[in-house]
């Protein structure tokens, strides 16, 4: 019974902190490390590193980029000194980050650190602190919104880097200027200032979605004219609703993530939306709808995009 009391203290403490707690505390509530080891056989908890563990409830619940903050959160509370930093910063302002399958793997957190270079070691990432600042998001030292950015495009390349960086512009957290200058200070010359323009050529405060940014970037790169978040209005200057993407004058894009459509509330949008396609079709346009199994594809996007063009002109 005392056993039982002291997990149930440890996994109320845990919850209250957002999943996560280290084994000092753990002991302090009076989890001991053989009962510690318990809880991780029975998948009560689950530990991320050396010291820092999460809930295992928190953890079977969460996808990549939820686990990274998880991981994220457990780390840091065995590292105090420590500041979180690119896909790890942006974990913890709560930005989408393109994890498995379209993009690199979220299971290495990210720190700024007091260290001569930078080394991966079980799961952690240390950088040297560079004169960095830092912010506190999330209850955890981190880096600025705008640095987090310009670290992740600069790292992982302009798409995995363009699906936060549009949820920032779109959701006022950066400003395509402070982007800017985050990149004037950590990108170097060469291929580091090459990515760093195509992003902020390729960025859009208009995206509402990841799923709709990497629709774009796959339209864009095709070569298509793509205008995101466009106002359709009938013939009697009534708005029939606002689209995605518009290709063209006439092809609407509308990227689909399927979890709006999910109980009674969901139903009734499902109706809404198809009511907008109809009238859509009725004023001349063609509507092709995208998936996340679509994007694993994006070459077959475009040549249905195409040919939706292709029918409009012939």
């Amino acid at each position: 019974m005392l056993a039982e009391a002291a997990a149930e203290r440890l996994r109320a403490y845990a919850t209250a902190r957002g999943g996560v707690f280290t084994s000092a505390h753990a002991a302090a509530l009076g989890v001991d490390d053989p009962a510690l080891r318990r809880l991780r056989r029975a998948g009560a908890v689950v530990r991320v590193r050396r010291d820092a563990y999460v809930l295992g409830g928190a953890w079977c619940a969460a996808g990549p980029e939820a686990r990274l903050r998880l991981r994220t959160r457990a780390i840091l509370l065995t590292r105090p000194g420590d500041v979180a930093s690119h896909e790890s910063a942006l974990a913890l302002h709560a930005l989408p980050l393109l994890g498995p399958p379209l993009g690199a793997p979220l299971d290495v957190v990210d720190v700024l650190a007091d260290v001569g270079r930078t080394r991966l070691s079980a799961g952690l990432r240390p950088h040297p602190r560079a004169g960095l600042d830092h912010v506190v998001a999330d209850g955890y030292r981190c880096v600025p919104v705008n640095i987090g950015l310009a670290q992740v495009v600069l790292r992982s390349g302009p798409t995995a880097g363009l699906v936060p960086l549009d949820a920032a512009l779109h959701g006022g957290l950066a400003s395509r200027a402070g982007v800017a200058e985050a990149f004037d200070v950590l990108a170097t010359p060469g291929a580091g200032r090459r990515r760093a323009d195509d992003a902020l050529r390729r960025c859009s405060a208009l995206a509402e979605s990841p799923g709709e940014t990497l629709t774009r970037l796959a339209l864009v790169d095709a070569g298509l004219e793509v205008r995101p978040q466009v106002a359709v209005h009938g013939d009697d200057g009534q708005l029939v609703g606002r689209v995605d993407l518009l290709v063209g004058e006439r092809v609407v894009v509308e990227f689909d993530g399927a979890v709006k459509y999910a109980g009674a509330q969901g139903r009734d949008a499902l109706v809404a939306e198809k009511h907008r396609e109809d009238a859509l079709r009725e004023l001349g346009y063609v509507v092709v709808r995208v998936t996340w199994a679509d994007l694993l594809r994006p070459e077959l996007v475009v040549a249905r995009v195409r040919r939706a063009m292709s029918r409009l002109s012939s």
